[in-house]
C-alpha cells in the first residue's frame, strides 16, 4: 500500500533499441545476397540485396523484426552507409576514363541523360505520383540507379519519413528495371543489328546499376564489357552536378516559401563533395591498384547493406493506391532511356 502523500511510481519505458539488431540483419543480408550471386553469377549482389531486404519485410515472423527493433538500423544502413559507398563509388571514375570515350560519345551520354531525367520527371507529374517519386524515378534511371536516388534524395528538403518513403519506392522500381534489362537486352542485341562494341555502349547508357550494366554487358564478350562501363562511368560523373542542380533549384524555391516554414534543402551535401574529391584522388594515378580494389569491394558491401535497408522500408500493402502509375511509369521511362540510347549509339557509330 502506497503511503500516504507518495506519489505512485510510474513504470519506466523500456529503452528504445539501437541500431545494432538492425546493422546485424543488414550484415546477413548481404551475406545472403553475395551467396545469391555466387550460386547465380547473373543476378548482381546489389540487386539481390534489395530483393532480399523487400523479402524481409513482408515475410510473417521477420517483418515484425524489420519494423521493430531493427528499424532503426536498417534506417541507419539505408542512409548513412549509402552515402559512405557513393564516396567510394568515386574511386571508379577518372577524368582520363571519361576523356578516352571521345567528345561525340561524351554528347550522347549527356544527351541521354537528359532527355531519361526531364522527360521522366515531367512524365511522373502529369501521372499525380506523391511527394519526391517523379524526381528520385528520373534520377535513379538517368544516372546510376539507387546510388543517385540516395544522393538526390538528400536535397530534396522534405521531411525525413516522406523521403524515406519515396526513395524506398523509387529504389525498388528502379530495381525490378534493371532486373529485367539483363535479360532483355541481350535478346535485342541480334534484331537491332548491334555489334558488340555498339552493344556494349547501349547497355552502359540505357542499364542503371553498375553491376547490371556488367551483368547485361558481359554476355557480347570481354570488349563490350569495357565500352560499356566506361560509358556507364560517365554517366555516374553526372551525379555530382545534377545533384547541385537539383539543390539550386530546389534552394531557390524554398527561399520563395520560407514565409511558410519550409525546410531548406543543402545544395551539395558533404557525401556527394566526397565523391567529387575521390575522382580527383583516382585522376592523379597514385592510388595503388590493390587499394583500388578494397575500395571497390568495401563500396559493393557498403551499398549492398543500405539496399537491404531501402528495401525493408518498402511496404506494399501501401503502394495499392499509386502501384499502378509507378509501374506504367517505370515502363515509359525504361522505354525512353532504351531508345534515346538506341539512337545515340548509331549515330555516333
Amino acid at each position: 500500500m502506497a503511503l500516504i502523500g507518495q506519489r505512485p511510481r510510474v513504470a519506466a519505458a523500456p529503452p528504445r533499441p539501437g541500431p545494432l539488431p538492425g546493422l546485424g540483419l543488414a550484415s546477413l543480408g548481404v551475406l545472403a545476397a553475395w551467396a545469391t550471386h555466387a550460386l547465380i553469377p547473373a543476378v548482381p549482389m546489389l540487386t539481390a540485396a534489395v530483393v532480399l531486404g523487400l523479402a524481409a519485410a513482408h515475410v510473417p515472423g521477420v517483418r515484425a523484426v524489420v519494423r521493430g527493433r531493427a528499424k532503426a538500423g536498417l534506417s541507419l544502413a539505408g542512409k548513412r552507409l549509402m552515402r559512405l559507398g557513393i564516396v567510394l563509388l568515386g574511386l571508379k571514375l577518372s577524368l582520363d576514363d571519361v576523356l578516352g570515350l571521345g567528345w561525340a560519345t561524351v554528347a550522347m551520354v549527356l544527351g541521354v541523360v537528359a532527355a531519361t531525367f526531364f522527360g521522366t520527371w515531367w512524365l511522373g507529374r502529369r501521372m499525380g505520383l506523391p511527394g519526391d517519386q517523379p524526381l528520385l524515378i528520373a534520377t535513379g534511371y538517368s544516372i546510376c540507379g539507387a546510388s543517385a536516388i540516395g544522393a538526390v534524395s538528400e536535397v530534396t528538403g522534405s521531411e525525413e519519413r516522406e523521403r524515406e518513403r519515396d526513395a524506398a519506392v523509387s529504389v525498388a522500381l528502379v530495381t525490378l528495371c534493371g532486373t529485367l534489362a539483363i535479360a532483355v537486352l541481350p535478346l535485342l542485341q541480334g534484331p537491332l543489328g548491334l555489334d558488340d562494341a555498339e552493344f556494349g555502349r547501349w547497355a552502359g547508357a540505357s542499364v542503371h546499376d553498375v553491376g547490371q550494366v556488367v551483368a547485361t554487358a558481359q554476355t557480347a564478350g570481354a570488349g563490350a564489357l569495357g565500352d560499356a562501363v566506361l560509358v556507364k562511368l560517365m554517366r555516374v560523373a553526372v551525379l555530382a552536378p545534377l545533384v547541385a542542380a537539383v539543390g539550386l533549384s530546389l534552394r531557390a524555391r524554398a527561399n520563395a516559401a520560407r514565409g511558410a516554414g519550409k525546410r531548406r534543402p543543402p545544395l551539395l551535401p558533404l557525401f556527394v563533395a566526397g565523391f567529387i574529391g575521390m575522382v580527383a584522388v583516382r585522376s592523379t594515378g597514385w592510388v595503388p591498384g590493390a587499394a583500388l580494389d578494397v575500395a571497390g569491394h568495401a563500396q559493393e558491401l557498403l551499398l549492398a547493406a543500405a539496399l537491404f535497408g531501402l528495401g525493408a522500408a518498402v511496404d506494399l500493402p501501401s503502394l495499392t493506391r499509386t502501384g499502378g502509375r509507378v509501374a506504367a511509369l517505370g515502363l515509359c521511362a525504361w522505354v525512353v532511356v532504351a531508345g534515346v540510347s538506341y539512337g545515340g549509339v548509331l549515330l555516333v557509330g
